[in-house]
């Protein structure tokens, strides 16, 4: 699915709640990633209760891609998961706290040349502290516990 085509779906979609859409704008994200932030008068919809509604919106629509994609020939640029939908900057400042706590916790790891465990996080945001942290040769990432209670261990492996 071309990425006008979605983004006339995120438009249809976040109409359909009574919103009105004021602007979506298309910026890529690194090789993979591609971000729509959509501008709207009323986004308490979409970003109260910490962006449950947003994050629904986010999967409905990756899921409706998805769907269309197996439905037609596979396209390998087609990548559900390497979308991310915006509402008047809340995901992007989420990322960038979460990249801030990883960055935090990493250097931690390092000054006491020890595992560091970061508070337990969604998927999506343990993923950003993976990749955030991934280009380190000193530093390890995984993932650990259960449930709500899963969280990142920064792991200091020495090797500088």
């Amino acid at each position: 699915m071309d990425k006008s085509k979605i983004q006339n779906l995120i438009k249809e979609l976040v109409e359909k709640t009574g919103v009105v859409v004021k602007d979506i704008v298309i910026t890529p994200d690194g090789a993979d990633s591609t971000w729509f932030s959509v501008e709207v008068n009323e986004p308490h919809f979409f970003i109260g209760h910490d962006g449950e509604a947003l994050y629904a919106l986010n999967h409905l629509v990756r899921r409706m891609i998805e769907v269309d994609i197996t439905d037609k020939v596979k396209d390998p640029e087609s990548n559900s998961s390497n979308i991310l939908i915006d509402i008047n900057g809340f995901q992007k400042k989420r990322v960038e706290n979460v990249r801030a706590v990883a960055h935090m916790m990493g250097e931690r790891a390092r000054y006491f040349k020890s595992s560091i465990e970061v508070d337990p996080m969604s998927a999506f945001e343990r993923r950003i502290v993976h990749e955030f942290l991934s280009g380190a040769t000193d530093l390890k990432t995984e993932s650990t516990g259960m449930g709500l209670s899963r969280r990142v261990v920064i792991k200091y492996t020495g090797s500088i």
